[in-house]
């Protein structure tokens, strides 16, 4: 790419607007593939399959542009939790934590979940891996090929790494810079407990029973470098891609089983366009199901209970929600330490017991205080720092259901957090292995104290645990890719009964990867081009 090209050169900017600008007000009634969702997989779809100039794109994206500070500025990723940037979800009452209502926050926006995360870049481990190709009877969705799609897809900036790392592909990835003292303490307490330490987390360390490391960030030159930034940005003055902003997708349009478009509300304004090759779904764990079951995708007692015509009975759409649930541990520092980068720079996965062979909870260091509703009260300091640590493979499932024929009404979602006994018993040992890391001699120098939970036992820890959990934002699962009745999709991501329908995102994951999710849907989208590409000649 020369310079005048480049995503970087002063005059692109004008030219991807003024290219976008005249293509969104001259739509087409049809396109050869529409992918809804601009978020971290339907970034990846739609760049891949608008890279051949014959073939026509339009991206739809529910929420506006990434374009503000809010969103580019590393430190200020927490500003846009409860914003216009996020679809803000939220679970019913859980009666496995008191009734509590957690938060579910989404992406909404060009980027999507890419554009209000911490930045993590996290691959999963093998297993997970393994898990899904075994699953989808495809070992294109094994370890070892994944492994070369993160080789091919990154440009990793740390220490030359060949037989993990890539350098020449779209997706900046570095470690953390200069982190935080108490960050490089982590480091140092995980050693204290003969956990071992790695040069960075997307390597060796997820190939066994996991380790320390400084995190990997999508940041680049100080800023905010999301999925849609890397796939999609750098192609906006292409003639063959739409990026149309504020559309809201209500529906898939079949033909018989086939689909042939979608009905979307575009700034207030209803339309349906046209599909000639195919629909991608790439909406989220949570919009996903929801638009299916409006298009008469799932399981046919509910859609008949409110009405709606069955396209294809799929018991599974809405069922087998996967979130990574947390609790925090808070130190009080002994001076104020300003957080650096996003304030998460040191991670950590580990087994809450000895005879595993994969780690079973994951830990991210966070620079500040990050107390529940509940723990608030327990007193939080004015400078401390967090262990947010949690389940990396939860036993608990829950579910997402209609509440109304009407696709702008919210779905019930059923997170059921804890609703295993397994869990509770994992979340122990999660706490336990926080308070022994944060009151490890590496911290002496920095904090003065542990804050909470502090030594509970019995009936006050299980209280805390209760009280403490909040979701980590790895919502997925919920039209899992698989061979068994329950299954929405198919190893190549097809919907099961339709023609030209494909989800690619984190919902389609059977188990919810040991780790941030992000990764892992560029790997998913990635993957759903190649295999259209493939299927159609495209």
């Amino acid at each position: 790419m020369d310079d005048l090209a480049s995503p970087d050169h002063p005059d692109f900017a004008r030219r991807a607007h003024e290219n976008q600008a005249r293509l969104t007000s001259a739509l087409q009634p049809s396109y050869d593939v529409i992918v809804c969702g601009a978020g971290s997989s339907g970034s990846v779809v739609a760049r891949r399959l608008a890279e051949n100039s014959d073939v026509r794109v339009l991206l739809l994206e529910a929420g506006g542009s990434d374009d503000a500070d809010a969103v580019l500025n590393p430190a200020l990723w927490p500003t846009n939790l409860g914003s216009d940037r996020d679809w803000g979800f939220k679970a019913q009452p859980n009666p496995h934590l008191d009734g509590r209502e957690i938060p579910m926050s989404m992406g909404k926006g060009l980027g999507g979940g890419s554009s209000i995360n911490v930045m993590v870049w996290s691959r999963g481990h093998r297993n997970d891996w393994q898990l899904f190709a075994e699953e989808a009877g495809d070992p294109r969705w094994g370890y070892e090929n994944v492994l070369g799609i993160y080789r091919r897809i990154e440009s990793w900036q740390g220490a030359p790494d060949p037989k993990y790392r890539g350098t020449g592909g779209p997706v900046w990835v570095q470690p953390a810079p200069s982190p935080s003292p108490i960050a490089l303490a982590m480091l140092e307490a995980a050693r204290e407990l003969d956990i071992p330490v790695f040069d960075h987390p997307n390597g060796p360390m997820m190939e066994q029973v996991g380790g320390a490391a400084i995190t990997d960030m999508l940041v680049r030159n100080g800023r905010r470098h999301s999925l849609y930034r890397a796939y999609v940005r750098p192609w906006l003055d292409r003639p063959n891609l739409t990026v149309l902003t504020q559309a809201l997708v209500r529906r898939v349009v079949f033909q018989g089983r086939r689909a042939v478009g979608v009905e979307l509300v575009h700034n207030g304004t209803p339309m349906v366009i046209g599909a000639r090759t195919g629909v991608v779904l790439s909406l989220g764990a949570i919009q996903t199901p929801k638009v299916l079951m409006h298009s008469g995708v799932g399981d046919r007692r509910e859609l008949e209970t409110f009405g709606i015509p069955v396209v294809q009975n799929l018991p599974g759409v809405g069922q087998n929600l996967q979130d990574h649930v947390s609790f925090g541990c808070t130190w009080e520092l002994s001076e104020p330490l300003a957080p650096r980068n996003s304030g998460s720079e040191a991670t950590m996965y580990w087994k809450s017991r000895p005879e595993l062979d994969a780690p079973d909870l994951l830990f991210c260091q966070v620079e500040f205080p990050v107390p529940s509703e509940r723990t608030a009260a327990r007193g939080v300091p004015a400078h401390g720092w967090t262990m947010f640590a949690g389940l990396a493979r939860p036993e608990s499932r829950g579910r997402l259901r209609l509440q109304s024929t009407d696709p702008a009404a919210p779905l019930a979602i059923d997170a059921s957090f804890l609703s295993d006994a397994r869990d509770v018993t994992t979340a122990a040992a999660c706490v336990e292995l926080c308070r022994a890391l944060g009151n490890a001699q590496a911290f002496r120098p920095f904090v003065r104290g542990e804050v909470m939970p502090g030594d509970l036992k019995g009936d006050a820890l299980d209280r805390y645990i209760r009280d403490a959990a909040v979701t980590y934002w790895h919502q997925s699962c919920t039209a899992k890719m698989g061979r068994d009745e329950m299954s929405v999709v198919d190893g190549a991501l097809r919907v099961y009964g339709v023609d030209a329908l494909r989800v690619a995102d984190a919902s389609i994951m059977p188990r919810v990867t040991t780790g941030n999710t992000q990764a892992p849907c560029a790997v998913i989208g990635e993957r759903a081009a190649e295999m259209m590409r493939e299927a159609h000649g495209l």
